[in-house]
């Protein structure tokens, strides 16, 4: 088995999260190397695109979130072996990807000017891929998004939905996913009573 080393910041969240989670019901060991937001700054200069997640195996830096998580699914059996299923699962994960980078475009923002960008992705964007991403789920079963079981994808969702419920992003209310798309909060409810995700965010005392 490779060695495996995830760096990302020191929260329970964002783009390193799902696999994070992926590799924890795996049971696979990897070095969660997790630094402080004002460590950014230093830990950027020796990552190739100078952002994170950054996934080294056997001491080989791969960027891109997705695609660390694409590969940790493989590792794990959380991704799709099926071609069309694995579509099913890229078509959701890309969509989240999608709606997570409107949002990281507020970051940095503050004042007036967050709050305007903020009000305005939850008067539009936000709720239309609430809306397609309980459509998906829906359209699957309703319990999953692909392959009729969990998958990274329902591990991305979960950690989205997770953070639009948290209360930590400043003009988006806690309850926009109840009122937009209430199935995406049962489908976050199951994810976390599985016993893998559960045990690990006990780790943490969450």
């Amino acid at each position: 088995m490779s060695q495996l080393k995830l760096t990302y910041f020191d929260m329970h969240g964002g783009r390193a999260e799902p696999a994070r989670l992926a590799l924890h019901i795996g049971g696979i060991a990897f070095d969660d190397e997790r630094f402080a937001f004002a460590d950014f700054a230093q830990v950027r200069k020796s990552t190739p695109l100078g952002q994170v997640p950054v996934l080294y195996v056997d001491g080989v830096a791969v960027t891109q979130s997705d695609a660390i998580t694409r590969y940790v699914g493989k590792l794990t059996g959380l991704y799709p072996t099926d071609p069309f299923e694995a579509l099913l699962c890229d078509e959701v994960m890309d969509g989240v990807e999608d709606a997570n980078s409107k949002m990281g475009a507020t970051f940095g923002m503050s004042g007036d000017a967050l709050k305007e960008a903020r009000t305005a992705l939850v008067s539009g964007p936000i709720p239309l891929y609430l809306g397609w991403l309980q459509s998906q789920l829906q359209a699957h079963g309703g319990a999953y998004f692909a392959d009729q079981r969990l998958t990274i994808a329902d591990l991305k969702v979960f950690v989205y939905v997770r953070s639009l419920n948290s209360g930590r992003l400043d003009h988006v209310p806690t309850d926009l996913v109840q009122q937009v798309a209430p199935q995406l909060n049962a489908h976050l409810q199951r994810i976390a009573q599985t016993a893998a995700v559960a045990q690990y965010y006990a780790r943490f005392g969450l």
